[in-house]
């Protein structure tokens, strides 16, 4: 709107600005894109805003971000797909079979685990499992819908450089519940 003042003002003789009402403009220019940046900031992971230090960094973090985000819905759908068809098993008289899945999502893990009602299965034994393989449990969240419970566990490795052996956890995860 400032601008749009500047620029009517101005008009009038001849449309030239004067020094002092470009560098004003640039200035609020500057101002309105730092204050973008800093919101598309503000829209991406704690952990990838620390490193950032100028716009064309800021944009190849968002981006990147914005893939992982699609990928991540892409996992979502498939694993909505996969939950309808057991319940269409299910409801044909099927049995509830137990998902145990790890998956690598960078800095962090997550562990889902699907299970029928009836299954006796304690969430402290897989935190237990967890803990033992040097994990560190950062959230877990469960739900019941229909007849199953959905457990879904995310946890980081205690030591960065120590790392977790997601296959032998996925092996162990998978003989503690089957």
């Amino acid at each position: 709107m400032e601008e749009e003042r500047i620029t009517e003002s101005t008009a009038g003789d001849g449309g030239s600005l004067s020094k002092i009402d470009r560098k004003a403009l640039e200035r609020n220019r500057r101002l309105q894109m730092k204050d973008l940046f800093s919101k598309l900031a503000s829209l991406i992971t704690p952990t990838s805003r620390s490193n950032i230090k100028c716009s064309h960094v800021l944009v190849d973090e968002v981006i990147t971000y914005i893939k992982q985000l699609h990928q991540r819905v892409e996992r979502l759908k498939q694993r909505k797909q996969f939950l309808e068809r057991t319940d269409d098993a299910d409801a044909t008289g099927g049995s509830i079979s137990t998902v145990v899945t790890v998956k690598d999502l960078g800095f962090i893990f997550e562990v889902s685990v699907i299970c029928g009602l009836l299954k006796n299965l304690t969430l402290y034994q897989v935190i237990n499992v967890l803990m033992e393989e040097a994990a560190e449990v950062l959230s877990v969240s469960h739900s019941t819908v229909g007849g199953r419970v959905f457990y879904t566990i995310y946890f980081q490795a205690v030591s960065s450089r120590i790392g977790i052996e997601i296959p032998r956890l996925h092996e162990r995860l998978k003989e503690l519940i089957l």
